[in-house]
Order: C-alpha cells, then structure tokens, then sequence
C-alpha cells in the first residue's frame, strides 16, 4: 500500500531587513605601524559585539572630535541622526571620515581598521590622519556602523562580482585596505590580479592571498599619481585576455567638481569583472582606459572616488 503525500511548497526567500545605523563606543587596544604608510588600528568594546558584519570591502565612518572634547553625547541613534548631527554648531560639530574594516571580530567586539596616514610627514595631515597618528592603546573612539549582519550597499559593500570569471581590482593606496580585504577572503582557484600603487617600498604589504589570486605592486616615488598605475593596468588586462571587441566606446563622462565618482553595478556580467578605487581623477582614467581602450563593458566596472585631490571629505 503507498500513501500518496503532497509537497509542500518551499517557503519564500526572506531578505533581511536593511540594518539601521548607529553610533558605536569602543577604545583603542592596538596601534601598528604596518608600514610608512599605513596603520592598523584595533579597536574593541562590548558594544561592538552588535555591529553588523556585511563583507570584505565594508566602510564605515571614523567620528573625530573637532576641539579635543568627548563626542559620544552630541550623537543620537536612529532614523534622524543626521539631520540632528548637521544641526550642531560648527564649532563642536565632530568629523565623520570614511575607511574600511580590514578585519571583524565581533564575537571578541574588536575591528581592524587600517588608515593611511596622508600629509603627516609633510605637516599637512587631515583631522583622521592626525588623529590616528597620535593614537595610543585607551584612547576612546566613536564609529558609526550598521546594527545587524547582512550584505549589499545598505551594509557600506560594494564587491559584488558575479559567480565565474576573471576579478581584476586597482587602486592607490587609500583602497590598499579594501581590496587587501577583497583578495584574501576570495575561495582558492578564482582567478584575480590587483594592481596597487603606493608610495614607497616601504608600504608593499604582505598579503595572505589564496591560490589563483596574484598581487601586483606599483612604487608611485617621485611620480605623479596614476601614471604607472595606467599602463600596469592595461597590461595586466591584456595578458588576462580582456576582449576588445567593444574598444573604442567613449564612456559617458564624468563631472568631478559636482557630486562623487561612483558607480557600481547591482553585480558584475561573466567575464572580467573589475573593481577600481581610489583618488577621483585617477579613477576617472582608469576607467575610461578600461571601456574605451580594451571594451570592457561599462556593466562590468565598479569605480569608486574615495577622495578627490585637492578637496576634503564633507562632514
């Protein structure tokens, strides 16, 4: 005897609920000099126990005293925190600057962050470099983040490649961090080049990359920013067989004196994916290098200005 049975129809997929941003107290507990260069920052709390993990190239928002006070008390949580943190005085108005995790430990509460320390050797540093440089183990820190694990652009992600394919990232040193984070959490045998460009030799980083993934090195020295980042580019590109079938296509341009550089596709076509970070300008050249010269489709690069020469983060 069989008993028929019905199948029950598989439940409905559930995306998880955007996170909500909120302001996160924690401490210092590590300063590193990694190199000339850059710094690691650990950072720790019971706070950060809650802080929403999202994926590789995450960024979150350093919150800087603007006259040496504490900034904890001056912030609120939830849905209108930033009107309310535009409507402060200028004068006590703390600084919100960008970086990425490099690493999370939230089960330990603990960050990486790694910054570049721009302008300090020349006495020029921005509010985040100087505050970084001067850090000690103790010191408090505020950091502004999502509340609940997920991924996608409402957890501060951008890397989004599709399934199969080449993965091709570039940037200067301030996406050092970012595409660090990208290239060691990729599975063994995907196939990736990154091509970095930093300021000395000093600042070449070693890196816990898995099989398939190579890291290719540029010293920027005495040169200007950009220029042997151009053409290791196109080579690198060239020798992992990028068609060119589409080269030629101007890409639509891009304003830099309104606004920021950045697109990012909903996820990368097959074929060569490639991710671009770093100054605006120098970005903008990449890209244009990337469609125009070797066809690669516009659906397929992500391009993000993280800073623009000459001009500081808003807020």
């Amino acid at each position: 005897m069989t008993t028929a049975t019905t199948a029950r129809p598989a439940p409905p997929l559930v995306e998880p609920a955007a996170p909500s941003y909120r302001f996160f107290s924690a401490r210092v507990t590590r300063v590193q000099r990694l190199s000339p260069s850059f710094l690691r920052l650990t950072v720790a709390g019971p706070e950060l126990t809650g802080f929403g993990v999202g994926g590789a190239d995450q960024r979150i928002k350093l919150v800087l005293s603007r006259d040496g006070g504490p900034v904890r008390q001056l912030l609120s949580d939830g849905p209108g925190w930033y009107q309310e943190y535009c409507a402060l005085p200028d004068s006590v108005r703390p600084f919100l600057r960008t970086y990425t995790v490099r690493a999370a430990r939230p089960q330990l509460g603990e960050l990486d962050v790694d910054l570049v320390l721009h302008g300090v050797e020349d006495g020029r540093p921005g509010p985040a470099a100087s505050w970084a440089a001067a850090a000690v183990a103790g010191d408090p820190v505020v950091l502004l983040g999502p509340d609940r694990p997920g991924t996608g652009r409402a957890w501060g992600v951008e890397w989004a490649p599709p399934a199969e394919g080449t993965l091709f990232l570039a940037g200067d040193e301030t996406a050092v961090p970012a595409i660090s984070a990208i290239v060691e959490a990729l599975p063994a045998g995907r196939r990736a080049v990154a091509v970095l460009e930093v300021p000395e030799a000093g600042d070449v980083l070693s890196l816990a990359v898995p099989p398939g993934v190579e890291v290719r090195w540029l010293i920027r020295g005495s040169r200007a920013r950009g220029e042997a980042l151009g053409p290791a580019v196109h080579a690198a590109l060239c020798e992992l067989g990028v068609a060119a079938a589409a080269a030629g296509v101007e890409p639509e341009d891009v304003d830099l004196t309104g606004g920021i550089l950045w697109e990012v596709p909903e996820t990368g076509a097959d074929g060569c994916y490639a991710w671009l970070a770093g100054e605006a300008g120098m970005v903008k050249a990449l890209r244009r290098r990337l469609v125009r010269d070797l066809g690669v489709p516009r659906s397929s690069v992500a391009f993000m200005g993280y800073w623009r020469a000459g001009a500081a983060e808003g807020s």
